[in-house]
């Protein structure tokens, strides 16, 4: 009699699939992230893009131009009413806002190449709450509102600044998500991961001819 080759203590070898795997795996198929790993992600991006539209809001507070008003004791007024200042807060906004949507774009595009809709979804919800944010940074920590209260209190025939405002804010709190799923669509189109090609079934055999009869 010969000692068995596999030691007693061994699993056997038709065993080792039974074996459950300590952690539960994380990704699917060719690396591409479950489902639940993707809502994680999307999760992340939305609540980091919201807290990015707080540096939005200071770097607009810092950019974006004044509107002097003037007061003569009776009522308030531009002091220069051909100025365009009134809309380059909307247009240092709608750029700076354009900027943040691209970058956010390309960082998640760098972690997670395999990003899918809820990737998207989540740059342009994140997109939207951080403008939201960032209006209300500007707005909050900019001049105050109380234009006639201001004008009394700085006096007759002195320069102060006209509270920051989005004259058109519908458009300007679209340029970040809008920027964010392009570019984001743009990039996955081009150095995303590619699909594999399909694998054709072999070409069966041709029969042979018969040949003909004499």
């Amino acid at each position: 009699m010969t000692a068995p080759l596999t030691p007693p203590h061994q699993p056997q070898p038709h065993d080792a699939h039974a074996w459950p795997s300590p952690y539960p795996p994380l990704s699917g198929e060719d690396g591409v992230p479950s489902t639940a790993t993707e809502l994680r992600q999307a999760a992340v991006v939305t609540a980091v893009s919201t807290v990015a539209g707080a540096a939005l809001g200071l770097l607009w507070l810092w950019l974006a131009p004044r509107v002097p008003l003037i007061s003569d004791g009776k009522a308030v007024f531009l002091r220069h009413s051909e100025g365009e200042a009134a809309i380059g807060a909307d247009g240092t906004f709608v750029l700076l806002a354009l900027g943040f949507g691209a970058v956010a774009a390309l960082v998640v595009f760098l972690f997670h190449r395999h990003g899918g809709v809820a990737l998207v979804l989540a740059l342009a919800a994140g997109g939207v709450l951080g403008s939201l944010l960032a209006w209300g940074v500007g707005t909050y920590l900019g001049p105050t509102h109380d234009v006639v209260g201001h004008a009394k209190a700085v006096g007759s025939n002195v320069v102060f600044e006209a509270p920051l405002k989005l004259e058109m804010w519908q458009g300007a709190i679209l340029a970040w998500p809008l920027a964010a799923m392009i570019v984001h669509l743009g990039v996955t189109a081009v150095f995303g991961p590619r699909d594999p090609e399909p694998e054709w079934p072999p070409t069966p055999p041709t029969p042979p001819t018969p040949s003909a009869q004499g």
